[in-house]
């Protein structure tokens, strides 16, 4: 049989040393300790009698009966001042302070997540203002384009109309000045007629170019016409240069010529005043 032996009675050495109350403590706790040990000791020695007449009856053939474990009630320690431990109460502080904890826990759950929602409310509005202002800069930036635009465009067509009028002035300017030169070959004869003078060397030069140009006319003309015309003064070009070229070796060849004669006559005599009039015209 196994019995539970406290603590106090193992250490008699140091009760020895204690007061009176302790004592009468320790004798409390032996008398409980013992009473519930006699009582479960009748009570297997009883049950050992009925299994014993039972063995027997059953006829089996063992002699002794099997020693069965016993574990008397424990009694709750006490504290040396006189009061009993309360597990159920620091049970119940325990759980207390856990939940404390737990509360606190999740209180400081709701307080991080209320402050990450603020900053996450904080952060949209940013963005959402970030977002109008680049809007608003877009719109602005829009608007100049347009204007700037409307400003080149403004400023182009400006330009143009005024180039159109300068050429509008410079083509009537021309036309003027063509009409002018195709009516000054008859200016120059009613001149002449009127004034009864002769024609100076520059007047007749005048007169002949007013002959030898011709007004082109070629508004109304279509492609094909145009290119005729083309080549009909590109054929003209030709005969004047062709015409120029043979005055030009005709004069040559008049000026060897009137030098030739000079020459010839200088040993002579004296030069007469033809000769010095021709020297002065063609000079050696």
């Amino acid at each position: 049989m196994y019995f539970y032996q406290p603590a106090s009675l193992s250490c008699s050495p140091h009760l020895a040393c204690c007061s009176t109350d302790q004592e009468e403590h320790i004798e409390e706790i032996e008398e409980a300790v013992e009473t519930p040990a006699e009582e479960h000791e009748d009570e297997a020695k009883e049950k050992e009698g009925g299994e014993g007449e039972r063995e027997q009856e059953s006829g089996e053939g063992e002699s002794k009966p099997k020693p069965k474990l016993f574990m008397p009630n424990l009694v709750p320690p006490k504290i040396p001042g006189g009061e009993k431990v309360d597990f159920d109460d620091i049970h119940r502080k325990r759980m207390e302070k856990d939940l404390n904890e737990l509360q606190g826990l999740i209180d400081a759950h709701f307080e991080n997540r209320k402050k990450e929602e603020e900053e996450l409310i904080s952060l949209k509005d940013r963005i959402e203002h970030r977002r109008a202002e680049r809007a608003e800069q877009q719109r602005i930036r829009s608007e100049r384009e347009k204007e700037r635009q409307a400003r080149v465009a403004e400023e182009r067509a400006r330009r143009e109309e005024e180039e159109a009028r300068k050429k509008a002035e410079e083509d009537a300017r021309k036309k003027k000045a063509f009409s002018n030169m195709l009516h000054f070959g008859g200016y120059l004869q009613k001149t002449e007629k009127k004034s009864g003078k002769k024609q100076t060397e520059r007047e007749k030069k005048k007169k002949i170019l007013s002959e030898r140009r011709k007004p082109l006319n070629i508004d109304h003309l279509n492609e094909d016409k145009l290119r005729d015309k083309a080549k009909e003064l590109w054929q003209s070009i030709h005969d004047l240069e062709a015409e120029k070229f043979e005055l030009q070796e005709k004069f040559k060849r008049q000026k060897y010529e009137v030098r030739v004669v000079l020459t010839s006559a200088s040993p002579c005599g004296p030069i007469s005043a033809v000769g010095r009039r021709l020297r002065l015209l063609y000079p050696a």
